[in-house]
């Protein structure tokens, strides 16, 4: 487990899920718009930000409640006791289980004294303000309160040079409320309330997209009706700075929206509230037992609009197609419950059950043929997009785990469990209006096609075996076998054309055949790792060492045609991840520096054959996944000192660096992200007492943005070869103030 606490956080104004890969190298988080809304990657295995139907192979816990939409990462965090990231596959505490790993968010509870504290910022590359303050305290002898509030406002995300845009610097707003309640009556029971809520507004979906030229050397027109409407792209395919073309959607395609959705006349948006409350309580029964309970709540509604041609510039004006409106609501109840043993002797339990239900709405109103520009509205409703289409996806997960810890001896532990899960799925799908021109030339779906429901369920059973050796307080030896799990389910991307009307077929086998084409397998992973922690010098020196060898079965994968413009949902046959880490602490003999850093080895390849794209037939076997380079870490250092009699200069330096990789899972010859290296530092002064500061802080000081996803833009010529490059954040430099009483 690797952990960076709420003060290093604040440190350097990290707020983001990607701010945190600069400390842990094997991490990769991308932030998107489409479909899931981010993607997360631990040792080269992730899911892709493509598909609104995937889980996520690195399951995200916030307080304790497993959350699997990926989307509530748009939102950032704030007042955090603490992230911690566990690697590999974890079975048996986390929920239904997480093939690939966990990312864990802890927010603050109470204090056991009153305090208020709080911090302005502003900075200067994006020109960003953010507020943030708490108050925490007891409210009674045995009642902690806790509230803490954020407000975030980014006026330039990007700069886009589009002509004619009704936002030339597309800007974002967040606003995050969070109430925490902690009650002890006794010493025998504890509970812990959380509420939190989340307004994100920004000034549409794409961010940070910039289109790259391909071998062809030009920038493809966007291609509508196989080629016999050409809109120049409107960009130059420069790459290598604040250089985005993205355009306010056409006029034509923006007149009248099926059912009274929001087209926003043409101007993207995205916007997205979240509704989280977790109980969790602790109750001692008798002197050995402890009944642990967790009740999570999360509610999220989504909705964006953006023009996904990624470029279009007709006349002089910015001329957008590939309108897409989407709505990605979420509604999430889970409940846990675990009793553990803490016997004097050396055998202890635990036990544990896990339930969820979930119901996730995505609908959407898209331009993928771009009628309305090619034809005008549709004569009969006057409606400007191709189709409007909603999928209806219900889960229900039912899980159980139980786990052993055995003292063989006083220093040779002997741990182990299983855990078993079951999950269902059933999808609905309808068509409420398709164009009339794709009904009757193409034979796509009607207005009014409602689906028959397609079924989906699996089991599983993951077992997980660890045994540690401590020959001294300050050296442990450890090695662990595990499994992981995440299940299939049923995409929600599929195009309303007449490959769906099969699911309203009076023949059963039909029906059966159309629904297999949208269901994808469960993904699993079985390996190890070996590894040891250890202090040395008087605990001066904190060296953690492992290596690991894990093979994931039936990884899903989601791969977008950018000439066809359709997504194709998969499973890849095998990808083996083999590696190792290192991370140290060191308090040097120097009063207040100290160095600290991490490097990771990740050789995550295609190990049996997989061909992503049936048309091509390229095999990706002995090709590496993507976002997985072969080296990355970071160093850094810490040197604190007095000045003068009552306060405190501290200064941080962070080096981060990581090899080449690949940003798509695609085709041998995806997009390539070469060696990079960035540089963060931060310093402050304030009194000993800590009662307020100033600090300058910069982020990516050397102005680095790197490639974390890529892929083809839509509607490529059939010779096109643009392809979608999604930036990391450029420098940021801030100035801040902070108190607290």
């Amino acid at each position: 487990m690797t952990a960076v606490s709420g003060a290093e956080l604040a440190r350097f104004g990290y707020d983001k899920p990607e701010d945190v890969t600069s400390r842990i190298p094997s991490l990769n988080v991308s932030c998107c718009g489409s479909g899931s809304g981010a993607q997360v990657s631990l040792r080269g295995v992730g899911s892709s930000y493509l598909s609104a139907a995937f889980d996520s192979a690195v399951a995200l816990d916030f307080d304790g409640v497993v959350v699997s939409s990926m989307r509530v990462l748009q939102s950032g965090f704030f007042d955090m006791q603490q992230i911690e990231v566990l690697k590999g596959p974890q079975s048996l505490y986390f929920g239904k289980s997480a093939s690939a790993g966990v990312l864990s968010f802890k927010s603050a509870d109470p204090t056991n004294h009153w305090e208020y504290g709080g911090k302005a910022s502003y900075e200067f590359e994006q020109r960003g303000e953010t507020l943030e303050s708490y108050v925490s305290g007891p409210l009674t002898d045995n009642l902690g309160l806790r509230l803490a509030a954020q407000y975030n406002n980014i006026d330039e995300v990007l700069h886009n040079s589009a002509p004619g845009v009704a936002h030339p610097d597309r800007g974002e707003t967040n606003a995050n409320v969070r109430a925490t309640l902690q009650w002890k009556p006794s010493d025998s029971f504890s509970a812990n309330l959380k509420l939190n809520f989340v307004h994100h507004d920004a000034d549409g979906s794409i961010r940070n997209s910039v289109v790259a030229c391909g071998k062809n050397g030009v920038a493809d027109p966007i291609s509508l009706a196989g080629g016999a409407f050409l809109i120049p792209a409107g960009y130059n395919c420069d790459t290598s700075g604040n250089h985005y073309v993205l355009p306010d959607i056409a006029p034509p395609l923006a007149i009248k929206a099926p059912l009274g959705k929001d087209f926003n006349n043409g101007v993207p948006y995205a916007n997205s509230d979240i509704y989280f409350g977790r109980l969790k309580f602790d109750w001692k029964l008798g002197e050995h037992l402890t009944l642990a309970s967790v009740t999570g709540y999360l509610d999220q509604q989504s909705v964006d609009f953006d023009a996904f041609s990624y470029g279009g510039v007709l006349n002089g004006a910015s001329f957008g197609t590939g309108a897409g409106l989407a709505y990605n609501n979420l509604r999430q109840f889970s409940q846990e419950v675990r009793l553990a043993s803490s016997f004097s002797g050396p055998l202890n339990f635990m036990v544990g059950a896990f339930y969820e239900q979930r119901h996730i709405e995505f609908n959407t109103s898209q331009n993928a043929i771009n009628i309305a520009a090619l034809a005008g509205p549709d004569p009969v409703t006057g409606y400007t997009s191709d189709w409007y289409k909603e999928h209806l996806t219900h889960t229900d997960a039912i899980s159980a785990f139980g786990s052993v810890n055995y003292d063989i001896t006083s220093q040779l532990k002997l741990s182990g469990g299983v855990r078993w899960t079951h999950e269902k799925k059933d999808q609905e799908i309808s068509v409420p209006y398709d164009s009339i021109i794709l009904t009757s030339l193409y034979g796509f779906a009607p207005s009014g096609f409602a689906a028959a429901p397609i079924y989906y369920k699996d089991s599983n059973v993951s077992p997980e075996v660890s045994l540690s050796y401590q020959p001294t307080k300050d050296l442990n030896f450890y090695a662990a076998y595990k499994e992981g799990y995440k299940s299939g389910g049923i995409d929600n991307s599929a195009l309303p054309s007449n490959a769906l009307i099969g699911l309203s077929s009076p023949d059963a086998a039909v029906r059966a055949a159309t629904a297999a084409a949208l269901v994808y397998k469960a993904e699993t992973a079985k390996g190890g790792e070996i590894g040891v922690k250890s202090q040395w010098f008087g605990r001066t020196l904190t060296l953690n060492a492992s290596i690991y060898d894990y093979v994931f079965q039936n990884l899903q994968l989601q791969i977008f045609d950018g000439v066809a413009v359709q997504f194709h949902t998969t499973n890849a046959g095998e990808l083996t991840s083999r590696g190792a880490d290192l991370d140290f602490r060191w308090l040097t003999p120097i009063d207040g520096l100290s160095f600290f850093g991490a490097l990771a080895y990740t050789d995550a390849t295609y190990t049996k054959s997989f061909v992503p794209d049936p048309v091509s037939g390229a095999d990706l076997k002995g090709r590496a996944s993507s976002g997985a380079p072969k080296w990355s870490g970071n160093v850094a250092a810490n040197y604190h000192a007095p000045v003068g009699n009552s306060y405190r200069f501290d200064l941080t330096g962070n080096l981060q660096f990581k090899t080449s990789y690949y940003t798509r899972d695609g085709s041998p010859s995806d997009y390539v992200q070469g060696s990079s290296a960035t540089f963060d530092l931060a310093s402050s002064i304030g009194p000993d007492s800590g009662r307020w500061a100033l600090a300058l802080v910069g982020t990516n000081l050397t102005d680095k943005r790197t490639v974390t996803s890529s892929g083809p833009r839509p509607f490529l010529p059939a010779s096109g070869d643009d392809v979608i490059l999604n930036l990391s954040e450029g420098r940021k430099v801030f100035v801040q103030a902070s108190f607290k009483f």
